[in-house]
């Protein structure tokens, strides 16, 4: 028998199933399993696994796998001793090789940066040993007077030439050496039985150098045979 009570009391939220291809807000394709409950307007639930509807990976629409979370695959499955496959053994020899691309590059930039800083300390130190010459000129000449003999004054320029030994700075003054052009620089030329070959006799202006760089080549007075 029918029940003729209240029907309102024992009815059920009627839902039916939105299979329209084109979904009418957006306006776009619906895919396989999108179709939505026009009841409750959420998605049908993910379709089982094996049935070839897995969903693709999110945030990308394509259904592929961007390089980071490639590169954390491999780096998981490396971890867990399983058997990697091909194609990603490929991508994890691509990102090694960048990866030793770039170390590569960063070796080079920083040998090339200390390069560079060494050059520009040198350049300082030249131009400071450039600027006191005339300095060290002036105490070589009081010291040919006689004015350096003891004193205050010797003991201050013996410490000045001491410390700018320590940055490399030599005296170009023997005499008696083969004349070197690369390193002095003839003012006079004076024949002479005593020689083999032209020889410096005496020097006129000391000459320096920083190592193997010529600062300022030495005037000298050449000796040479008759």
């Amino acid at each position: 028998m029918p029940h003729h009570g209240n029907e309102e009391e024992h009815s059920e939220p009627v839902s039916f199933r939105d299979n329209r291809k084109i979904d009418p807000e957006t306006g776009k394709v619906r895919g396989q399993g999108q179709q939505q409950d026009a009841g409750t307007g959420n998605p049908d639930p993910e379709p089982p696994a094996g049935t070839g509807q897995e969903p693709a990976p999110a945030g990308d629409p394509d259904g592929g796998v961007d390089a980071l979370a490639q590169a954390e695959a491999i780096l998981n499955e490396a971890g867990g001793g399983e058997e990697i496959p091909a194609a990603s053994t490929d991508v994890e020899a691509e990102l090694r090789n960048d990866l030793l691309r770039l170390q590569a590059e960063y070796v080079n930039y920083r040998k090339r940066v200390e390069r560079d800083r060494d050059v520009a300390r040198d350049m300082a130190v030249i131009g400071v040993l450039n600027s006191l010459m005339p300095v060290l000129d002036d105490i070589d000449a009081a010291r040919q007077h006689g004015d350096l003999a003891d004193g205050p004054f010797a003991a201050i320029s013996t410490k000045l030439e001491n410390a700018l030994k320590t940055y490399g700075l030599s005296r170009i003054d023997e005499t008696g050496v083969e004349f070197d052009p690369n390193i002095h620089e003839a003012l006079i030329q004076q024949p002479s039985a005593e020689v083999q070959f032209d020889s410096v006799s005496q020097i006129l202006r000391t000459g320096y150098k920083k190592g193997d760089r010529v600062l300022r080549a030495a005037q000298v007075i050449v000796a040479v045979p008759e």
